[in-house]
């Protein structure tokens, strides 16, 4: 099968990766590859060359942090979807899978007559709104949690439920974190990923917090992190994914402190694949991810309601986060129902294109 991989271009498919979505996206693409599709990945430059992807433009994030710059930027990555899209079209592509989170693909999706799947990776807004009403209506729209498949549900009733995978042999289990112990928090430095209070429950609780992912808002920084550094706090940067591992299999429990609503949360599957319990805020997909044997939910935005989840955590079986890793969230099983969705919508695409023969008294 001949696949097109839409990536959004805000940040490279490549590690250490920005967040989530662009590991889901990497993953797929490898996996994709080696199940002998021919993959062709459209992305921002700095992607991974080893996936031999068409990079179309510089990564577009730093308009997140650069309102100056946000027009021009904006008018780069629109120019550039426009260019991806004419190369799909002329790329004789037998599918196209859209993890982009922009409008343009999906309002120029009917056109193309091709099979399309497209993943809702964040709640809905207005711009990538604005795509999925005029989208080809034979799109298969798939979420990443039943909790997001909710948020949608009012525009795209029913959507399939294809929850986030992880490499288990890279995040791989480990039954004896550190003593003394810690706590470990990771992702994009960035309001919304709430790091500050996570600093402020570890204390609470008295643990060290160790912390990992890329300084993405300095006016964050300045304001939330920086005041907050002390001895008890460890930033280890921007992690690969197998360092990432390795620091989440020494903690005694994961901190997720997100202030919106997580649409899957993949550090809550890579702490679970290490067998390492989580302690996080009671938002969007992260009640569905965890259950009381594997984790603890506090309030929103409750920094000390987070303190007590992490002391009740950190107690838990770190077997049983494993075993839930293995059932729900591997990457593999993730992998093979997408394929199982591409055959069902290209059988479904197939069907409606026949002609319909039309015979005496009646239609065949």
């Amino acid at each position: 099968m001949k696949i097109a991989v839409l990536a959004h271009l805000k940040y490279p498919i490549g590690q250490p990766y920005a967040g989530g979505l662009e590991m889901h996206t990497h993953l797929l693409t490898v996996a994709l590859k080696r199940h002998g599709h021919d993959v062709t990945l459209f992305a921002s430059r700095g992607s991974d060359p080893a996936l031999d992807p068409v990079m179309l433009c510089d990564p577009t994030g730093d308009a997140l942090a650069d309102p100056e710059r946000e027009e021009a930027i904006d008018k780069a990555e629109h120019d550039a979807y426009r260019r991806m899209m004419e190369m799909v079209a002329a790329g004789g592509f037998d599918l196209v899978h859209n993890n982009a989170l922009h409008a343009l693909p999906l309002q120029q999706s009917a056109r193309l007559g091709l099979p399309w799947v497209t993943v809702l990776h964040t709640p809905p807004f207005d711009a990538l709104v604005s795509g999925v009403e005029v989208a080809d209506p034979d799109m298969a729209f798939l979420a990443v949690s039943p909790s997001l498949a909710q948020e949608w549900a009012s525009l795209v009733p029913g959507a399939q439920v294809v929850d986030n995978g992880v490499d288990l042999s890279t995040f791989a289990y480990s039954d004896t974190p550190d003593d003394p112990p810690f706590a470990f928090w990771s992702g994009r430095i960035v309001p919304e990923k709430g790091l500050h209070l996570a600093i402020d429950a570890a204390r609470a609780a008295g643990l060290p917090l160790h912390f990992a992912g890329p300084k993405l808002n300095p006016g964050y920084w300045a304001a939330e992190i920086a005041p907050r550094l002390g001895p008890d706090l460890i930033h280890l940067g921007h992690l690969s994914h197998r360092e990432l591992a390795e620091h989440l299999g020494r903690a005694r429990v994961a901190i997720v402190s997100p202030r919106w609503e997580e649409p899957f949360g993949l550090v809550v599957a890579e702490a679970l694949a290490c067998g390492t319990p989580v302690a996080a805020f009671r938002r969007g997909a992260l009640p569905d991810i965890l259950d009381a044997q594997c984790g603890r939910l506090a309030l929103p935005d409750d920094s000390q309601d987070l303190s007590v989840a992490i002391r009740e955590a950190a107690g838990l079986s770190r077997r049983a986060c494993r075993d839930r890793a293995e059932a729900l969230y591997d990457a593999a099983a993730m992998t093979e129902r997408y394929l199982e969705t591409y055959d069902a919508v290209m059988a479904r695409c197939a069907e409606r294109a026949q002609p319909t023969l039309r015979v005496a008294g009646g239609r065949a």
